[in-house]
């Protein structure tokens, strides 16, 4: 069987003018698929034995390629567009023939010379198409554990879940949403901490350092916020959390807790109208 956007290895059994006709070794190669001319190794026989990828030429006949594309079927990888069309954008996944990145397989509008991270799949066409929704392809063997620095690429946005990050552009990773105190978008590079390893193998992340780390982090932020408002911060800890995350970007625990070192640090003080550095 000839399998669509896979390499396969398969035996030369004709050879023509404009090329040689390849077949699955132990058939009757009624079911061949052409290797152009050009693409053809030099000294080829017939009965020789060809590593080929396997696509759809721009007449959607499928053809075969002795090139090695940037991605094959179930595959996960970022590619670039190369321009964008009526029907979607085009990629560029290491062959003549850009792949289709269609509309409604986009989490956002792409735009001509960015890079994308993309899944490929067959459509209900019978083509070879890359879509941005990857969840499914994701892998979930990834070697890091609790308390590993990670780096990742954010592919989809969850009013419910959060942040779903694919970390190495390979592994299935999530940002909880209780996490998100930063705005963050799809397509975002994020650094972040393995906080958990889920039974099913998929990781879960904080873009916060660990808590002790975090305060330290979160007092210099608190500091220049004093200083950005000229030197009184208009809210205390006791605001309410949809003002300290809207102002600032913390929990109001975070808050509280970068607050109470900065106050036994002896760097600011609290007063009726606010929080004010100490001189």
């Amino acid at each position: 069987m000839l399998n669509l956007g896979q390499e396969q290895t398969l035996k030369v059994i004709k050879k023509v003018e404009f090329g040689i006709y390849l077949a699955e070794p132990g058939t009757d190669g009624s079911e061949r698929v052409l290797l152009p001319g050009k693409q053809v190794p030099e000294g080829t026989k017939i009965g020789d034995e060809l590593t080929v990828f396997l696509y759809k030429d721009s007449k959607d006949r499928l053809i075969s390629t002795m090139a090695k594309p940037l991605i094959m079927l179930g595959g996960v990888t970022r590619l670039h567009v190369k321009d964008v069309g009526k029907i979607g954008a085009f990629c560029d996944w290491g062959l003549e023939k850009d792949v289709l990145l269609p509309y409604h397989e986009q989490t956002r509008r792409v735009k001509k010379d960015e890079d994308v991270l993309c899944a490929m799949y067959i459509d209900k066409s019978s083509r070879l198409c890359v879509t941005m929704n990857v969840y499914e392809y994701l892998r979930t063997d990834s070697p890091y554990k609790e308390g590993d620095k990670v780096r990742g690429v954010v592919y989809e946005m969850s009013d419910n879940f959060g942040a779903f990050v694919a970390v190495d552009d390979i592994f299935s990773a999530l940002i909880p949403k209780k996490e998100l105190y930063k705005d963050i978008r799809i397509s975002d590079e994020i650094e972040a901490r393995v906080i958990k390893v889920r039974e099913d193998g998929k990781l879960t992340l904080s873009i916060r350092e660990k808590t002790s780390e975090q305060m330290d982090i979160d007092g210099v932020r608190i500091l220049e916020e004093i200083d950005a408002y000229n030197g009184l911060l208009p809210f205390t800890d006791k605001a309410s959390p949809d003002i300290i995350k809207e102002k600032i970007s913390m929990s109001k625990n975070e808050f509280k807790r970068a607050v109470g070192r900065l106050l036994k640090e002896g760097k600011i003080e609290i007063t009726e109208r606010g929080i004010r550095r100490k001189s």
